[in-house]
């Protein structure tokens, strides 16, 4: 589990990416680096981390689920994720 702290700060940065989206759009769009460069570092979507939903993990990040490696494998294994089954051959 990750701290509750890395969580908290994910989501801080997340806010402010979609607050500051349009005003972003509209400075790159007019060529304003100087303008960009005022904007909270947090409002770039860049410093956005994928974390897992479950746990916060960082690492092992499955984007198609939006879960780690290791709680896909325990949810699929107990048939949770429609169409996805251990393969064997």
């Amino acid at each position: 589990m990750a701290k509750e702290s890395m969580k908290a700060r994910e989501r801080k940065r997340q806010k402010m990416v979609e607050k500051f989206a349009t005003k972003r759009a509209a400075l790159k769009a007019a060529g304003d680096y100087e303008g960009l460069q005022k904007l909270p570092l947090n409002a770039s979507p860049v410093r956005l981390h994928n974390r897992c939903q479950l746990t916060g993990r960082p690492k092992g990040y499955m984007r198609q689920f939006g879960v780690s490696r290791i709680n896909f494998r325990e949810m699929a294994l107990k048939g949770l994720i429609p169409g996805v089954k251990k393969s064997s051959w």
